[in-house]
């Protein structure tokens, strides 16, 4: 974190603000991508948003608590949020508990690196964005150690047609995209921001640029500010059908509750998925794995072309036989723990060998965004400001929520909870 002087005035202390959350924009190792970092904060913030995002706090505030943090009348300070929220730099939520509208600076992930390329055109200076994008994410580690923590954002969904009809009855609602579309409450589809940064670049793919469903929260958001278009759930299902007809990685939020997104992802374009093959994981498998029955394989080699992160490999059936005797298997460990699960490979094979079956061991899912949040800022060393500050700025009820979130941890992790926020009282109620 130590470099962020690099910037002067009010993008230098929105690089602070935007190191502290779950998840941050860390400044590149590298000098070379610094440049990239810094046209990324100018082209999206102006000097006076940047101003204004720099005092935002770390959790989700009403306008009145706001105003009184900022110093700023409540109604010059709501038009002036408000624009930014249109351009995708603040979230405005609406609060289940009471029905106010509460503040929350956006994340670059997901967050206003999505938001400024789902707008084909309004303005922006997409391909100078695309490649700052493509330099500061690609070019440097920096952001990818950040976004590669233990509980990652994003989780891969198997497709259901290659799940076996005898764990069916086992498979939960959150694992299926389907009941994800069901059962919410609005939804919406729009472009894909690594599909439109991908063509700016030069490598544009054959697949929809239209492809990435937002649900429930997320959707009444994008349709609000006109990221995205409203839809039935009818078009999402078709779009979910699309995805797996065209072997498409459907991932969503690494949640179980109040799902926000499902995007339909493609190894050419997708940055999560070209992370993966190199040895980051930026999404997390689903609670399925490739396995393949040697005597059904031919050795054909559709899976191997088909595998979207590169798990899938050919070897001898038997050692000393020719290369034409082949049989498809995952290679060891290593290679299990890189399959995604997705079931992309079953829908390839011809002969019924590719099959999926349940991980040994279940990858954990947050219960919510509050968790999720909860395990990011304590493994990247922040839980204490968020915290101190939902403590301080939304009262008891978010307090508790966070609270709740670690009271969930493993007692390893709320040892290191602990020892991170220094406070009697948290110490207190870890105890109990």
């Amino acid at each position: 974190m130590g470099h962020v002087h690099a910037l002067p005035g009010v993008y230098g202390e929105l690089a602070v603000r935007l190191q502290h959350g779950p998840m941050a924009l860390p400044e590149p190792h590298d000098p070379r991508q610094r440049d990239a970092w810094r046209e990324i904060l100018e082209i999206l913030f102006s000097p006076d948003d940047a101003a204004l995002a720099a005092r935002l706090p770390v959790v989700p505030t009403d306008l009145d608590r706001l105003a009184k943090r900022l110093g700023i009348e409540p109604d010059t300070l709501r038009p002036r949020l408000e624009s930014m929220a249109d351009k995708g730099l603040v979230l405005d939520l609406v609060d289940p508990r009471d029905g106010r509208t509460i503040y929350l600076l956006a994340p670059p992930v997901v967050g206003f690196f999505e938001f400024s390329m789902m707008r084909l055109d309004d303005g922006l200076p997409k391909a100078r964005l695309a490649r700052a994008y493509e330099a500061y994410q690609h070019d440097d580690t920096a952001f990818l150690e950040e976004v590669s923590s233990a509980t990652v954002v994003g989780r891969t969904l198997a497709h259901e047609s290659a799940t076996p009809d005898d764990l069916l009855s086992e498979v939960l609602d959150w694992e299926r995209a389907s009941s994800c579309v069901q059962e919410a409450a609005s939804l919406s589809v729009t472009n894909c921001f690594c599909r439109h940064t991908a063509a700016h670049n030069g490598r544009r793919c054959d697949h929809p640029m239209e492809a990435c469903l937002s649900l429930n929260g997320g959707a009444d958001y994008l349709v609000r500010h006109g990221f995205a278009r409203q839809i039935d759930r009818d078009e999402a299902l078709d779009l979910l059908t699309m995805g797996r007809e065209t072997g498409l990685v459907h991932i969503a939020d690494n949640v179980r509750q109040e799902i926000t997104y499902i995007c339909s992802c493609c190894s050419c374009c997708c940055h999560e998925l070209q992370s993966v093959r190199q040895g980051l994981p930026m999404v997390q498998p689903s609670g399925f794995q490739a396995a393949v029955e040697a005597e059904r394989c031919r050795g054909c080699g559709r899976c191997v072309r088909a595998c979207p992160v590169q798990a899938v490999s050919l070897v001898s059936r038997e050692p000393g036989r020719t290369r034409d005797d082949r049989v498809a298997k995952l290679l060891g460990r290593v290679d299990l723990d890189v399959c995604l699960g997705c079931g992309v490979c079953t829908a390839v094979c011809r002969d019924e060998a590719m099959h999926m079956e349940r991980r040994p061991r279940q990858p954990y899912v947050p219960l919510n965004a509050v968790e999720l949040f909860t395990r990011r800022m304590l493994e990247r060393g922040r839980l204490a400001d968020l915290l101190v500050d939902a403590s301080a700025r939304r009262g008891p009820a978010v307090a508790n929520a966070v609270l709740s979130a670690v009271l969930s941890l493993p007692p390893a992790e709320k040892l290191l909870a602990a020892e991170q926020v220094k406070s009697r009282f948290v110490r207190y109620a870890l105890s109990r």
